[in-house]
């Protein structure tokens, strides 16, 4: 029994306002071949299979064309489990009507424990494989608030209860394996941030709870499951040395800073009275970016052997020449002109921190994300260091709730 893990799609996501759903469409395509090719009987998608909690229409057709092209192939179950990007309410809208196709949509959590816990079966109606499909667990349903309470204890009520929430479907699963004889895997789906995971600047990461914080423990899975699925990284990485436990990445480059990086979906099979086999499956470039530094000289000579080799690239310019050189955009496209190299961004390093330690007045917002302007306005109002750490953290709460609001929650679907 062979079982495929996949996650962060993020359909939906541009770069530097690039639209890519020809990537995504390839994407999807590849992996309907890989699932039939390899024979795989039960897909994971662990989490952000939209960028946005309000996706455009264009994204959605994507998730529910692929949906029902996996309903006609030989794959005889498909979970997914929301992340922190989708809307809960979105995922579960369909979820009756998908169960009749064996797909099995798990948008947040309910007060039976037990919706958690799938007995997948064959053909036959013999179970084969139990799957924990947790979503991400969003603070305001694991953890009660209290007046007066500090950072530190919200955040230790938080990493509780997620640690309590995974106990609960553990032990529900074991029992249920329990009853059909006990010799059949449990695999653990999970959309969060594990300690010893590793993230990297400009993967597009969003940060999850306070301020990032909250980092949960691998011991917070039962040594008693035999795979541990998780979303929510871009890279592919095993944790703390356990085979067991793993982020498969999201398949796409989310960012130039993943321009290099192997991306992969990762196949498990599970063989009787033996250990899990698995399987790096790469995942083809579909769009090729790459992020060039260095000196004007330096740019122009990789921008022609990039021409020479004409091959479609999307490329990001980070400039450390110390000279400022005007209409830097309009010399760059010279040399590209007539190729199919497109520069999405162009930024000066050099000019850029000068700019930054002068706090100049012109300077564009559109340079920052929401942590810089609060951090800026921390150093033009003068607050004392001994109130940044406080205004910091309830900055960082207050996003954290913007994050996890659910704009379709109330919508009609």
């Amino acid at each position: 029994m062979k079982i495929l893990h996949t996650s962060d799609w993020h359909l939906g996501h541009t770069l530097y306002g690039k639209k890519r759903f020809e990537e995504f469409e390839s994407f999807l395509n590849w992996l309907i071949e890989c699932i039939n090719k390899e024979r795989i009987d039960v897909v994971l998608i662990s989490g952000d299979i939209f960028d946005s909690s309000n996706p455009g229409i264009r994204a959605i057709e994507l998730y529910f064309d692929f949906l029902g092209r996996i309903a006609k192939s030989d794959c005889q179950h498909l979970i997914v489990t929301a992340g922190n990007h989708d809307s809960p309410a979105l995922l579960n809208a369909p979820k009756e009507l998908l169960r009749t196709l064996n797909i099995h949509a798990i948008g947040s959590i309910s007060e039976n424990i037990d919706d958690e816990v799938l007995i997948l079966k064959d053909s036959e109606g013999t179970p084969f494989l139990i799957v924990c499909a947790v979503p991400f667990l969003r603070d305001r349903e694991i953890r009660t608030v209290e007046p007066g309470e500090e950072i530190a204890e919200k955040t230790e009520k938080l990493l509780t209860g997620i640690r309590q929430h995974y106990q609960k479907v553990h032990g529900a699963a074991e029992s249920k394996r329990s009853q059909t004889g006990g010799k059949i895997p449990i695999v653990t789906m999970g959309h969060l941030f594990a300690a010893g995971g590793s993230s990297s600047d400009g993967d597009g990461v969003r940060e999850l709870y306070i301020g990032n914080l909250t980092r949960v423990s691998t011991d917070t899975f039962s040594p008693d499951i035999d795979y541990v699925a998780l979303g929510h990284l871009h890279s592919p990485q095993i944790l703390n040395g356990r085979d067991t436990i793993r982020y498969c990445g999201a398949p796409l480059p989310m960012g130039f800073a993943e321009a290099r990086q192997k991306k992969i979906v990762i196949s498990v099979e599970f063989i009787p009275e033996k250990k899990p086999v698995f399987t790096e499956i790469p995942v083809p470039r579909f769009q090729d970016i790459e992020s060039i530094t260095g000196d004007f000289n330096t740019i122009v000579s990789r921008l022609q052997e990039l021409k020479a080799g004409n091959i479609p690239v999307w490329v990001e310019i980070i400039l450390t020449d110390n000279l400022i050189i005007p209409n830097i955009q309009q010399h760059l496209n010279e040399h590209t002109r007539g190729s199919d190299i497109e520069i999405l961004k162009c930024t000066n390093t050099w000019i850029v921190n000068q700019i930054m330690q002068q706090m100049k007045a012109d300077e564009s917002l559109s340079d920052l994300n929401e942590r810089d302007v609060f951090n800026r306005c921390l150093k033009e109002f003068k607050v004392p260091e001994e109130q940044k750490q406080d205004l910091t953290d309830s900055f960082n709460l207050i996003l954290d709730e913007i994050y996890q609001k659910d704009e379709l929650a109330e919508a009609d679907l």
